[in-house]
């Protein structure tokens, strides 16, 4: 028993004992909490005694208790701090943890038991949490094919297994491949790179033991690309960012990509679906792939003849600096960025030591307190990395929930941004606050410097805690419903629609300070700076729609025999402008293929936005963004909810009604406001 993980956590808020933990305790941490929890699973089907809800449902919420709480740490851990170990581990649990979760739902006692309550709901006394969890319990089941026999039950078992260990080769290959790719910048170029740029490559360089370099992580290569005036070193920086994933050898992923389709396509096939778009869909707020296909190409036509007029016109300055040839995709943030400096007199070097990375975590939680009561405080306890922070968030004096934060890039962590939660808020057997962590990857600076973010850094910081306070707020009695376990479609609402208070000119007035001399924004710098927060949309939502097209082609008719051949069919039948590429291609499109999340389901963001857009409307209709009564609402039908009822009703009670595209399109600056 002197594995820390096995034990009680004697820590601060129940933190995971980081401090303790070494690599070697992981393993039989999860192996031992594995075997209690099959014991439980056969105590649960097992019993002689009638189902009731307390004995099967319940039961089974607590079953998970154990194994949740560690894996929570494991993956939190894992993606952000990564190592060999960790590595190695990761690719021994999948097969064993889908192996579990298949005996689950192929445990035909079980599945009666379940059955056999949905029949009786009516006269069991249920409350509208209870029979919510009895129907997505039962559902989940028969959706993860409880009620097949035989062979076919076998063979989803097999399916289940090989996937799981699919998307976690994908996701190392993908993390080898950014780990493992670094150019040096020459001097004479990195002279010219603004100093933030400066700073960001040198930290890199010292990482891997270099001079200044140049790395594919985005908070990184994006900048690079737009201030390198030296177009074939941003040629072959380029190419590296977009070969991630597709360079040959062991790291690459389009065979995986490919099976993976493959896998996905038969799994739906077994259930009696006509493809795995049909199969994921109905369970999300769109309900079917002809919605999700509208929806995308409503925007997508705006979008496209936005992107066309600006690649003219950049192309026209790519021409007066003396290139030859067509524009581009080396060439659209550098010509951007300097139409930026052009038409809004944005010069990102001067604008970014506005927003501190500091001061933008400030108004976050000021934001927060002002819309919801929330206190942040800097607390102590065992942490899994010397960048990782600390908050214990609180209401009225009573804790609410633990925070925290991780912001820097670094080579062992995955890139991209993201929340987590390693403990989920319930009350099932006493009131469980969760721990949440948000996970970014922003440049590091110099030692003693302050940390400087992009606007869109600063967007991706609102973003993510707007995912945290949906798990900080939850208010449910049950795991399995708390917090962000909503429809996929559903669940970007509360991030997308935080990013709206970053825009409101009294919180910039107030948190964005200049680094060196603490003076605030300017009022017509703050002024241009929102004036310009539509610009450059249409390359920005080319390049993110070209990816959900792509994910919905992939998954909605039969599995591609070579994915990148369809990739390049969806996108030469849409029209895609030749200077912009996919979001994410489908070698790193971990989204779609590091798991199932996403999968023919990226369309989500931009159904997430339709709500977004509108929701936040109602603030502004209120004249007041930090409207009491709204903010109530907002809380009690939605942040607090989790999954407890369907996301369509939760929205419906908080706005009135159902949204149309049109906010989306304007406030994109997609057509006419």
């Amino acid at each position: 028993m002197s594995n820390p993980l096995l034990q009680d956590w004697e820590t601060p808020f129940g933190l995971p004992p980081f401090d303790a933990i070494s690599d070697d305790d992981w393993a039989p941490a999860v192996d031992a909490a594995l075997a209690r929890a099959r014991e439980g699973i056969a105590a649960i089907a097992g019993n002689e005694e009638a189902a009731t809800f307390a004995n099967t449902i319940a039961a089974m919420e607590r079953n998970d208790e154990e194994l949740g709480r560690i894996l929570g740490a494991f993956y939190g851990v894992a993606g952000a701090d990564s190592t060999p170990a960790r590595e190695a581990l990761q690719r021994d649990f999948a097969p064993k943890l889908s192996a579990f979760s298949s005996e689950v739902i192929s445990n035909k006692a079980l599945f009666a038991r379940i059955d056999d309550l949905w029949t009786r709901k009516d006269e069991l006394g249920l409350s509208a949490e209870e029979e919510r969890v009895l129907f997505l319990t039962r559902r989940g089941f028969v959706r993860a094919g409880a009620a097949l026999e035989g062979e076919e039950a076998d063979r989803m078992a097999a399916l289940r297994s090989r996937l799981s260990v699919l998307g976690t080769e994908f996701t190392q290959n993908l993390l080898a491949d950014e780990r493992g790719w670094s150019m040096e910048i020459p001097e004479e170029d990195f002279a010219k790179l603004p100093g933030f740029v400066q700073n960001a490559a040198t930290a890199a360089g010292e990482e891997k033991g270099t001079g200044p370099v140049v790395t594919t992580s985005r908070s990184l290569i994006t900048p690079f690309l737009q201030f390198c005036d030296n177009r074939a070193l941003r040629q072959k920086a380029f190419a590296a960012w977009a070969a991630r994933g597709a360079n040959g050898g062991e790291t690459d992923n389009r065979g995986i990509a490919a099976e993976t389709l493959k896998l996905r396509a038969e799994s739906a096939a077994l259930l009696g679906e006509t493809s795995y778009a049909d199969w994921k869909l109905k369970t999300e707020m769109a309900g079917s792939p002809a919605a999700v296909r509208e929806l995308l190409e409503a925007v997508w036509g705006p979008a496209r003849a936005a992107a066309e007029a600006d690649a003219a016109v950049l192309e026209e300055m790519l021409h007066a600096d003396g290139h030859a040839g067509p524009l581009e995709p080396w060439d659209w943030r550098y010509y951007a960025e300097k139409r930026r400096v052009a038409e809004h007199d944005l010069d990102e070097g001067a604008l970014k030591p506005y927003f501190q990375l500091d001061r933008m975590i400030e108004a976050a939680f000021a934001c927060a307190n002002r819309l919801f009561g929330l206190e942040f405080t800097p607390a102590e306890g065992p942490l899994y990395h010397p960048d990782v922070r600390l908050w214990d968030v609180t209401r009225d004096g009573r804790h609410v929930a633990l925070f925290m934060g991780d912001y820097f890039a670094r080579g062992s962590k995955r890139s991209g941004a993201w929340c987590t939660a390693m403990r989920q808020q319930n009350r099932l057997d006493g009131d469980v606050t969760p721990i949440v962590l948000n996970v970014c990857n922003f440049s590091k600076p110099p030692k003693g410097q302050p940390a400087l973010l992009s606007w869109d850094d600063a967007r991706t910081l609102f973003h993510e805690f707007g995912h945290a306070l949906h798990q900080m707020l939850s208010d449910v009695t049950f795991e399995s419903i708390s917090g962000t376990s909503v429809a996929r479609d559903f669940v970007e609402l509360p991030s997308q629609l935080y990013e709206h208070w970053l825009e409101v000119p009294a919180v910039l007035d107030e948190f964005a300070t200049h680094a060196e001399t603490g003076e605030p924004m300017p009022a017509e710098l703050r002024d241009r700076v929102l004036a310009a927060s539509t610009y450059d949309m249409g390359f920005q939502t080319v390049e993110y729609l070209a990816s959900a097209m792509v994910d919905l082609a992939f998954h909605e008719g039969p599995p591609p025999a070579d994915p990148m051949q369809r990739q390049a069919e969806v996108l030469e039948e849409a029209g895609l402008p030749r200077a912009i590429t996919m979001r994410h291609a489908t070698p790193h499109f971990a989204h779609v293929f590091a798991g199932s999340g996403y999968a023919a389901g990226y369309y989500s963001y931009l159904w997430s936005e339709v709500m977004d857009a509108d929701a936040f409307a109602a603030f502004t209709e209120a004249g007041d963004a930090f409207d009491p009564g709204l903010a109530k609402s907002l809380e009690e039908n939605i942040l607090s909810k989790g999954g407890s009822e369907e996301a369509a009703e939760l929205y419906t009670r908080f706005r009135g009604r159902m949204p149309g595209v049109e906010p989306l399109l304007k406030g994109r600056g997609l057509v006419a406001g």
